[in-house]
Parts: C-alpha cells; structure tokens; sequence
C-alpha cells in the first residue's frame, strides 16, 4: 500500500474531529442509548465503507463492551437474524442508508419512520449524528491509508 499524508497530522483539525466525537458520544449517553448499539452503528458504516481501521477499532471496542462475537460476525448480514433488537435494526437500517447517500441521495422515508418510531427525538439524533462522525473517521483513515494498530491478536 502507497504511503500516504496523513491527515491526522494536522492537529487543530483532528481535535476539532475528536472534540466532535466527544460531543457525539456525550449526546448518545444523555439518550440513554446502548454504548454497544452505537459500536455496531460504527463497525457497520466501516464495513460498508471497507475501513479497515476502523473496523479494527469499533470492533475490539464492541467486545469489550461486552457485544458478542457471533453478533460482529454477522452484523453486514443484520437483516437475516433475529439477533438484533428493534433499535438496533432500526439504527443499522438508518447508517446503511446515511453511509450510501453519494448513490442513493437520501434516506428513505420508511427508514426514517422506523427509526422515529422507535427512537425518541434525541436519541435519533444521536444515532444519526454518530452514522455522520464515523463517516467522517472512515473517510480521514482510508484517504491516509492508516495502518492497522500492532496488536498480538
């Protein structure tokens, strides 16, 4: 892979993004969301996305939040299994359909009023505002081409 600028070297800028995940993560726990609802929110916009990194990350941090291996392993196939809450389907539904905008160039309506319906205002916007920062990450790790951390397993 082709060594690339890495755009977490601009300082400023990366602290606005991480202060920006900072406020995301505090909106989600105010709604009282699942911190593990909001790490598949994560890992499935990585998967569609094929950021490596972050998939990496969103993964390992899933797990130690206690989410289940089989849960990760089938997550990109969320609609076929009766293994994720209705929130939880509502959210991943809602991130594929934000993730996928440059080709779809909207969220249907029927996503959105799943989503409403089984999210209170704040906790839509949370969810929505958490599928926007991870693109965002995904985006500034594939653009640079960020390793994978080193890790023993």
């Amino acid at each position: 892979m082709t060594k690339r600028i890495g755009l977490g070297h601009a300082p400023e800028l990366y602290q606005a993004m991480a202060n920006l995940q900072a406020e995301v993560n505090k909106a989600g726990a105010n709604a009282g969301l699942d911190p593990k609802l909001l790490e598949l929110v994560k890992t499935r916009a990585s998967q569609i996305n094929g950021c490596a990194y972050c998939l990496d990350m969103h993964s390992r941090d899933a797990l130690e939040l206690g989410e289940s291996p089989r849960r990760l392993f089938v997550l990109d196939g969320w609609r076929e299994t009766d293994l994720f809450t209705e929130q939880e389907q509502a959210a991943l539904a809602l991130t594929e359909a934000m993730t996928k905008l440059s080709a779809t160039q909207t969220v249907p309506d029927d996503v959105y009023e799943e989503a409403a319906r089984v999210f209170t205002e704040e906790q839509y916007r949370a969810v929505a505002w958490e599928v926007i920062a991870i693109n965002s990450w995904n985006r500034m790790t594939i653009t640079s081409h960020t390793p994978l951390p080193k890790r023993d397993s």
